[in-house]
């Protein structure tokens, strides 16, 4: 896959617990969101694609050990993935272990049209707290966001603010960083304040609520290209109202 035109999804949610329903649920919800979409192949140790005939028997099994396993869709011309990872308590904010779950998709005009209900459909089947679906490139700069004085010394990129590494952030509902589209729980969007009417109008203006009751809300129109100095500019103005984002300071 082309890293460049690459669309990364990640959500955070709780653990998965003994005849958890998520990971299946995670992944019919991304189905349902993506016509045609059938994730119903896993890859072998030699990075080739197996056929899953019984993939709900297959990840129901797997999630009764803890797993959350990485699933495509086979096609290697558009090429879906999508696995889950258990944090442990010590790696995790606020003490508490965490699913991390990690798609990628072709950033293509048909992916780039329904990423919000893709985010939607993975972050609400994970019950996750909060989450995001960002081009990797730009990912790759807000990950570099995170520093810390002595394991990961530096100054973050494009005049954005540090954010602390995610096990220094007090609470799992609390955002770690922001990113193009972004899921947040009832939860988390209580934990920073979000909607105000009086201060969001423009965010709101591209923000939906979720069947849950969890909020979509997308900094820019086009997949965010920080190359582009009005697509930095919402991300600054972003971080700026929410200043809880990242353990940065109590709303």
């Amino acid at each position: 896959m082309n890293q460049h035109r690459t669309l990364a999804l990640i959500v955070y949610a709780p653990p998965l617990a003994d005849k958890d329903g998520r990971s299946l649920a995670i992944v019919q919800g991304m189905e349902r969101a993506l016509p045609g979409l059938r994730l119903e192949w896993r890859v072998s140790k030699e990075g080739q694609p197996l056929p899953l005939p019984q993939r709900d028997a297959w990840l129901t099994e797997a999630t009764t050990k803890g797993k959350f396993p990485l699933v495509c869709n086979g096609d290697e011309r558009f090429p879906v993935t999508i696995s889950g990872l258990q944090l442990l308590a010590s790696l995790a904010p606020g003490g508490q272990p965490l699913l991390d779950v990690h798609a990628k998709l072709p950033l293509d005009e048909t992916v780039i049209g329904v990423s919000a209900n893709v985010l939607e459909g993975v972050a609400e089947g994970a019950q996750a707290f909060w989450g995001h679906a960002t081009p990797f490139r730009a990912g790759v700069e807000i990950s570099r966001q995170t520093i810390d004085p002595v394991h990961k010394p530096g100054v973050p990129p494009r005049g954005l603010p540090a954010l602390k590494f995610a096990v220094k952030v007090g609470s799992p509902v609390i955002p770690h960083h922001l990113g193009w589209i972004n899921y947040w729980s009832p939860a988390a969007a209580h934990s920073i304040g979000f909607p105000d009417p009086a201060r969001d109008a423009e965010l709101l203006s591209r923000a939906r609520h979720t069947a849950k009751g969890g909020w979509l809300v997308q900094l820019t129109e086009a997949p965010l290209d920080l190359d582009n100095p009005a697509h930095l500019d919402a991300l600054l103005r972003a971080y700026e109202r929410f200043p809880a984002i990242g353990g940065r300071a109590v709303p």
